[in-house]
Parts: structure tokens; C-alpha cells; sequence
């Protein structure tokens, strides 16, 4: 349950350290000296307090931070118990339920990465699909350990972000969400195309690849929320697929039987979690386009 800046400013320092304790995972001593900059006039000043704190901290100290986060998608783990916190984070991207391939990948670069570098691999899963951290994985094991020590910290520091914007509000919104959004022209018509039927899916190589959303547009070609919002759009492959054949059929418009263009899908990727991308479809019963906006 998140709570008002206001109230974390005005709590006594255990209250604000117990709120807290977990934004960096099994690590309140990042809260308590955070606690003692109060007050706070922003999210993004706390925020920046508790980062200061990681930054400033000894090495031994960062290092811990890092061993205190569990390997990714271990079954071992699982079992002995996950924060509630990294349960919720592995869980939105799949990694409670991956095919026995894609344990096998997951177990073989998290040994591999071990026995390299001593710690586990820590990424911000919230940005990625099960696809795109196995890519990441293959990009960063041939770093030094230094500067995987670092980029392990960076990643920390993007999960207690999102953690944060949860878990506290306040006059101000850290800059941790994107957004994909799509609208459908009828450029037949001249027109917005309204009740055409929508999905999207998020590809997978290995595993099962999984429905995002399913949703149909409003008057204005468009659809009411965002097909994904509110948070970060994973790092991935995606379709998304149109039902312009039952559109047209519903307008009376003459097609061919069976319609030349009845489901069109569009392939593409995400490379920008935090940014807003906007995949419309211009139709007629006989061509398509799309383009990339933002």
C-alpha cells in the first residue's frame, strides 16, 4: 500500500525506515540515512537521497546489496522463499511459469555468470521480456567485473525506482513508465475506424508466447487505455493483430470471399521501456500502412 510523502515526512524515523526498508531489496540501512534528509519536497528528491546513499556507500556495502538479490527464474529460490517485492517482479514477466527450455537457458546463464563474477545477475525485469534478458545476459557476461559491479548497482537502482513509484506519492512522478498506444484509420471512408477488434502479443523464442491485451476501438479509432501503460513496455518482440475483415464486413462494405485483407499483423520491437510508442494502421479492404509515431 503506498503512502503519502507527506505522511513519510511526518513519521517518526522507524516508521519511515519500516515503509521503506525494501525498496532496495533486504537493504533499510538505504532508508535510514535517507531518513535523516527529511523533509522531502519531491518523490524524485527522496528518491535521489536514497540513491546518494547506495553511491556514497563502501564498497563491502554495495556488494552486499548486490548478493542480497535472488537469481533470476531458480526454482531452488522459489521455494526457499522470494521478498514479496522480487516474487511480483519475476512473476510479471513470466519467469514463475517458463517452459523446461527456458529454465535450462535461465539455469545455464545464471551458473555461467556465478562462476564468472562471484554474484548474481541483476536486471530490472519490469523492462524486459523473458527473451530480452537472456539477450542481456549473453551482452554483459563478457564484461570485467568492475564494471558489471556497476552495471548490477545501475539495475538496483531502476528496480527501487519503480519500487518507490508504488509504494509513495507524492506532487511528482518518477520517470519509470511508457506507453504503447495504437489507432486505426479507415482511409476508405475518410474515417476513424471504430469496433475493430484488437490483440496483442508478446513473442517468445523459447517458451509460450503471451496475450498483452485484447480490446476493441472506441469512436475514435482509438482504444480507452493504452495497450500497455502505467509502467515500463518490456524490451521484446510484439504483434499486434487487427480484425479489419469483420470491420468492413459490419459496414456493408463489397469484399472478396473470403476478404483479400481480413486479420492484418504487424510485427515489431520495443527497444525504449520508458518511452511512448504508437502503432497505427491506416486500412482500406485492399491495403494497409503503418508508420512509427510516438
Amino acid at each position: 500500500m503506498s503512502k503519502a510523502l507527506a505522511e513519510l515526512n511526518a513519521c517518526s524515523h522507524d516508521e519511515f525506515v519500516a515503509a521503506l526498508a525494501n525498496i532496495f531489496e533486504h537493504s533499510p540501512w538505504i532508508a535510514e540515512q535517507a531518513a535523516r534528509n527529511r523533509p522531502f519536497a519531491g518523490i524524485a528528491e527522496l528518491f535521489a537521497a536514497m540513491k546518494a546513499a547506495v553511491d556514497q556507500a563502501p564498497a563491502e556495502l554495495r556488494m552486499a546489496l548486490i548478493n542480497a538479490h535472488p537469481d533470476l527464474a531458480s526454482k531452488t529460490q522459489r521455494a526457499a522463499g522470494l521478498t514479496a517485492e522480487s516474487n511480483a517482479e519475476q512473476n510479471s514477466v513470466g519467469l514463475d511459469r517458463l517452459s523446461d527450455a527456458e529454465y535450462e537457458a535461465f539455469e545455464r546463464v545464471n551458473s555461467a555468470y556465478r562462476s564468472k563474477f562471484g554474484f548474481p545477475y541483476i536486471v530490472c525485469v519490469r523492462r524486459h521480456t523473458k527473451d530480452s534478458i537472456l539477450r542481456d545476459f549473453a551482452r554483459r557476461l563478457p564484461n570485467d567485473p568492475a564494471t558489471e559491479a556497476q552495471t548490477s548497482i545501475d539495475e538496483i537502482c531502476r528496480i527501487a525506482a519503480l519500487r518507490l513509484d508504488q509504494s509513495a506519492t507524492g506532487g511528482d512522478r518518477l520517470a519509470v513508465s511508457g506507453r504503447l498506444s495504437t489507432h486505426v484509420l479507415d482511409t476508405n471512408s475518410g474515417r476513424p475506424a471504430a469496433g475493430v477488434a484488437i490483440e496483442l502479443v508478446e513473442l517468445a523464442e523459447l517458451g509460450v508466447s503471451r496475450v498483452v491485451a485484447r480490446t476493441t476501438t472506441n469512436a475514435d479509432g482509438r482504444t480507452d487505455a493504452p495497450l500497455i501503460g502505467g509502467r515500463p513496455v518490456p524490451i521484446g518482440t510484439y504483434e499486434l493483430t487487427f480484425g479489419v475483415g469483420e470491420y468492413f464486413a459490419a459496414r456493408g462494405v463489397p469484399l472478396a470471399d473470403p476478404p483479400f485483407l481480413d486479420r492484418i499483423t504487424l510485427r515489431f520491437a520495443v527497444s525504449e521501456p520508458e518511452g511512448h510508442l504508437h502503432v497505427p494502421l491506416l486500412v482500406t479492404p485492399w491495403s494497409y500502412a503503418t508508420y512509427r509515431g510516438s
